[in-house]
């Protein structure tokens, strides 16, 4: 088999790498660069091209190697292609082809366009590695456009009462979505410095933005702003009237509701629901399919009975949308 489990993730034996490790190895083809897919102390990464300065100002100097998407690498004579995820800028599908034998590993995705990555696009292929972060029934996303319209109601309904509207979002992904949907209606969006720093690079990159200002003093900033953070460990929010939501898929259902420190929440997801998840597994033809983290049990479970040749396959990513507490100064 081209592609197998082992102690430290998916590996290719012919090619001698593996895909997104949760252990250092020698050789790293990375799907994206949220931390759970990427860490530290690989010998040499190969990503995107938006991925690997990303990579390196959440790592550190590391070895690497970047091609854009549909480009394709050879690997002791393995062919690695990238192909377009729609989870946050630079995240990829990985295609692993050899001696006929055709491989995607999809990494995170979202079939969604949202302005800021490419949408997923289907790959044919024999064998195909899904996530399933959402794979119930229950997860069915609303339209992105309403769910902005709500948030930005709510932003209104705020400033009417002079009141901050603190909106929680990890600082890769659920950020650069609102930022560029909400800051050309709300003027300059507030962010916190792990937020700041991805968007100095991303404009570094050539990515345009709407206007974002580091949120040095949450007490010195203009009544009814806008302030995307990953979470509240500043005391002088204390201080001052505001609002919070969490914007995550989870506030699909009323147990995540609690997530959102008491104010309302937002179901913005970086991944696909259900039906999403169903349409791209169809759309790759895959024969073979394997389910990672999330609801792997049941999504596995559902596609065999559909008559894919499917079964899970435990890793170590989390099943939950990344929250940056690394980055908010929160305890790993």
């Amino acid at each position: 088999m081209l592609i197998e489990n082992t102690d430290s993730g998916f590996y290719c034996r012919a090619g001698d790498f593996h895909i997104d490790p949760w252990r250092p190895v020698a050789r790293a083809v990375i799907t994206h660069a949220h931390s759970d897919h990427a860490i530290r102390g690989h010998g040499h990464y190969l990503c995107h091209t938006d991925t690997l300065p990303l990579l390196r100002l959440r790592l550190g100097k590391i070895s690497g190697q970047s091609i854009g998407y549909d480009e394709s690498v050879m690997l002791n004579g393995v062919r690695i292609s990238l192909h377009p995820a729609g989870h946050v800028i630079g995240s990829a599908q990985v295609r692993v082809e050899h001696l006929g034998e055709t491989w995607v590993i999809s990494g995170d995705y979202k079939p969604e366009e949202d302005g800021v990555s490419p949408a997923f696009e289907p790959v044919r292929c024999t064998h195909f590695v899904t996530e399933s972060t959402f794979g119930l029934p229950i997860y069915k996303w609303e339209k992105q456009e309403q769910v902005y319209a709500n948030i930005l109601r709510w932003i209104a309904g705020n400033r009417s009462e002079g009141r901050h509207s603190v909106l929680q979002a990890y600082s890769l992904g659920k950020s650069q979505r609102l930022i560029h949907a909400l800051g050309r209606e709300t003027g300059p969006i507030y962010v916190h410095d792990s937020i700041w720093k991805t968007q100095e690079l991303l404009r570094a990159m050539g990515k345009d933005f709407p206007e974002t200002r580091p949120l040095v003093d949450v007490t010195n900033i203009p009544d009814g702003s806008v302030i995307i953070s990953p979470g509240f460990n500043d005391p002088a929010f204390a201080r001052v009237p505001f609002s919070s939501a969490n914007c995550s898929g989870w506030m699909q259902v009323r147990s995540g509701k609690r997530w959102g420190g008491g104010g309302p929440g937002f179901a913005l997801s970086d991944h696909a629901d259900w039906l999403g998840l169903l349409d791209c597994v169809k759309a790759t033809g895959a024969e073979h399919v394997q389910v990672t983290h999330g609801f792997q049990a049941a999504f596995s479970r559902f596609l065999h009975e559909q008559g894919w040749d499917a079964r899970e396959v435990k890793t170590h990513y989390s099943s939950t949308e990344e929250d940056d507490a690394e980055e908010a100064g929160e305890d790993d």
